[in-house]
């Protein structure tokens, strides 16, 4: 009887415990969203999510259960985004090197995509934040499901314009850069512009982003400690703040987030000034 209520008194203790610490970290998490709401936000947030494979092996799990946690990742992350009010999200999900990762990962990541997207696509919140939903990159080189669903949320969501979510899927900067070139070399062909008359502007509108209303990122931001941006938005990227930040993708918290946004608001951006 004395032991069962030690274990009955030690799993109160545990309890009351990790009660203590999640009333600490909603109090945190409140007055760092007060702290940051306080200040501009920044309009654009561009984020590269990496570190799902090594956070797996870290917890000695497949692969593709570290792809299912960034991928439920993701999707709190949109809601955190809407509840701070930034109005321009582009994560960058799949790089055009990743598909050269062998079948059965890929098939793994397609398949968690395609729930994924359709989940979102029957989630009517979209529509009641009017969120444009657009993908980036090759996607013809994605499976037809793929594109398919991908088409569905582009087409379902063209009208919107307050808020903005770009999925960088099959991507890759210089393909991107490579692209304007080639559209830009079509318009000169037809006499449609003067080769003296190119500049920047007619670049921006030839690039996946030139849909948006800012297509450069005001903070760039890196989960797992990697500190490159591995050709993501190459040129937009120009005079973006960058962070990166030594945790996991599927570690990532709201707190995170915000701890980022505070950085960014506490820097002075000259733009080369």
């Amino acid at each position: 009887m004395g032991l069962s209520e030690d274990f009955d008194r030690g799993g109160r203790a545990v309890m009351d415990g990790l009660l203590h610490a999640s009333r600490i970290y909603s109090y945190y998490e409140r007055r760092l969203e007060n702290e940051i709401l306080s200040q501009p936000l920044p309009n654009h947030i561009a984020i590269i999510l990496d570190g799902n494979r090594r956070w797996a092996r870290y917890h000695f799990l497949d692969t593709e259960m570290g792809h299912a946690h960034g991928a439920d990742r993701a999707e709190d992350l949109l809601n955190w985004i809407h509840d701070i009010g930034v109005r321009i999200t582009t994560l960058y999900i799949l790089s055009n090197e990743n598909l050269e990762r062998d079948d059965e990962e890929l098939e793994n990541i397609y398949r968690l995509l395609e729930v994924k997207l359709n989940r979102l696509y029957n989630d009517e919140r979209i529509h009641r934040r009017q969120m444009k939903i657009k993908a980036i990159g090759d996607k013809h080189r994605l499976p037809r499901s793929l594109q398919e669903i991908l088409g569905k949320l582009e087409e379902a969501t063209a009208e919107y314009e307050k808020m903005f979510l770009n999925i960088a899927v099959a991507y890759g900067g210089q393909k991107e850069l490579v692209d304007a070139v080639k559209k830009i070399a079509g318009m000169a062909k037809n006499n449609e512009i003067k080769i003296e008359d190119i500049n920047e502007k007619t670049i921006e509108a030839c690039l996946y982003t030139s849909h948006l209303p800012q297509s450069s990122p005001d903070l760039i931001l890196r989960t797992s400690g990697e500190k490159r941006l591995s050709g993501f938005l190459i040129w937009q990227s120009a005079y973006s703040e960058l962070m990166f930040m030594d945790v996991f993708w599927p570690e990532f918290r709201k707190i995170d987030l915000m701890r980022a946004i505070r950085t960014y608001q506490r820097r002075v951006r000259r733009y080369g000034k």
